[in-house]
């Protein structure tokens, strides 16, 4: 299993320097006037030890308001609340041994231009005594929606599942809709995408392969979206629709989202585990 978690790190830290590089090609070709935006690196550790990673910020850029990349290997014991939380998911024995391994890559994008959508993607792989498994996804959250940029979206994801199983999409689907939800809302927080967790069929290789192409088609469904949009025209009227809608964001992410729950009880580096907090936000 270490030469197994080895791949998976590895790869994880491939696929963070691919985005990074992406995210800023796509500032250098953005029409404006002002400095494009590079991101800033940041080490980033575990409060009691055991491994760590690295936290990459681009602020004010010209496409990019706040996006952050953030990559980990973690490992150690999980607190008795995050063991208890695993243990009632199904993972065997992890409350007798609490012991993990875990190593990812996140990101959350929050746009200049209103009219272009803020987006999420993570992947990971997770270790216990008793099991491992991937997770992840990907989903689009429009302050201004538009048809065409959800149905083209969905569409790519749904291209990336269907190259390993025609069940996924439709499944990781309905599992994001169910996950994004704010319930006290009664909303979902964008228009979805897909999640999914505990991925084991028995089979490591197909879970990761079909983990790493989560990863690759991100690219391919959030780019175009980019392109077609961060041009557009926009008002103070839409800049207030999207200081509001990402307070949904925020809102979702302090309250319900289980990474964020993870890093913190885990003891990841706090401002890495908030970075997918917006710059700004309002609420009405």
């Amino acid at each position: 299993m270490d030469e197994l978690k080895t791949r998976a790190s590895d790869w994880f830290n491939q696929l963070r320097d691919t985005i990074v590089a992406a995210f800023e090609a796509a500032e250098d070709s953005t029409a404006s006037a002002a400095p494009a935006g590079r991101f800033e690196v940041t080490p980033t550790t575990r409060a009691e030890g055991g491994g760590g990673g690295r936290m990459s910020v681009m602020r004010g850029g010209r496409l990019f308001e706040k996006v952050g990349v953030n990559i980990s290997t973690v490992h150690g014991t999980l607190s008795p609340g995050a063991a208890k939380a695993m243990a009632s998911r199904g993972v065997p024995g992890i409350e007798d041994d609490p012991r993990f391994w875990a190593s990812g890559v996140s990101l959350v994008a929050h746009m200049q231009n209103p009219h272009c959508p803020a987006v999420h993607m993570n992947t990971r792989m997770f270790w216990t005594p008793g099991a491992w498994w991937f997770g992840g996804g990907s989903d689009l959250n429009p302050c201004i929606e538009y048809d065409q940029d959800t149905a083209q979206f969905h569409d790519t994801l749904k291209g990336g599942c269907d190259r390993h199983d025609p069940t996924y999409y439709p499944r990781f689907k309905a599992w994001a809709d169910e996950y994004f939800y704010i319930p006290h809302r009664k909303r979902a927080r964008g228009v979805g995408g897909i999640f999914y967790d505990d991925l084991n069929t028995g089979d490591w290789e197909a879970d990761f392969a079909f983990t790493q192409e989560v990863g690759r088609t991100f690219l391919l469904a959030f780019l175009p979206l980019c392109d077609r949009r961060r041009d557009t025209p926009f008002t103070e009227a839409d800049r207030e629709t999207q200081l509001i809608h990402r307070g949904l964001y925020a809102e979702y992410n302090l309250v319900y989202d289980r990474g964020t729950k993870f890093g913190l009880e885990s003891g990841h580096d706090a401002n890495a585990v908030l970075m997918s907090l917006p710059p700004l936000a309002r609420w009405p």
